[in-house]
């Protein structure tokens, strides 16, 4: 196996949560779980503001166990339960306590692909495979084990983020719109439209 290329936590770092929510669109998001390597192309992800959006743990609960990690460094995995039995997967953003972090909520299954559908007991690539937040950890095999997983250092050779030849262009080929599953945090936070997705990428989990 080839060793991990991480990207660089100066990416993680800057203090616009949005703008790299948007960039994270068609970086690969790759895990190595027991010893097999997988990698699904982000396609969908959400912006969260840790100081003034309430929809964003860490500012509607404050600094609690679950969201210890989020005041961390940026470049971390910050990895909930959600419902009792979906993992979801978040990135940690901007600098130490500040609280930013992005969900990635959809990924589009491009590096043994096989390993992925037998994770989700599928026989075929289509959108139940990685197109929604607990999904995509499913297939990747993501769970509450990798909570504060460094993502910069090849976590730990379990989880990264890479960069490879794919381009996009970040206006026309990215649709923004309101978060979804988030009305407990008022009406402004459901308005900002925080959540970007690959136009046309049936890997998407669907509009709202």
């Amino acid at each position: 196996m080839s060793q991990p290329r991480p990207i660089a936590r100066d990416f993680y770092a800057r203090d616009d949560v949005v703008t790299i929510a948007r960039e994270l669109l068609g970086k690969l998001l790759c895990t190595n779980v027991d010893g097999e390597v997988t990698k699904g192309r982000i396609v969908e992800t959400e912006a969260y503001d840790g100081r003034r959006d309430m929809a964003c743990h860490a500012k509607a609960f404050g600094r609690t166990k679950r969201t210890e990690v989020m005041f961390r460094q940026p470049g971390v995995a910050y990895v909930f339960v959600c419902y009792g039995t979906n993992q979801m997967f978040n990135i940690v953003t901007n600098e130490e306590d500040k609280a930013d972090a992005v969900l990635v909520r959809a990924v589009e299954p491009v590096h043994n692909v096989s390993t992925m559908l037998r994770r989700r007991k599928k026989k075929k690539v289509d959108r139940s495979v990685g197109g929604g937040p607990g999904m995509l950890c499913k297939a990747l095999g993501i769970t509450i084990a990798h909570y504060g997983v460094d993502l910069t250092e090849g976590g730990g050779g379990q989880i990264w983020l890479e960069e490879d030849q794919y381009t996009l262009d970040r206006d026309g080929d990215v649709i923004a719109s309101p978060r979804v599953g988030i009305d407990y945090a008022g009406e402004e936070a459901r308005m900002l439209p925080w959540r970007f997705r690959v136009r046309g990428n049936t890997h998407c989990s669907p509009a709202k």
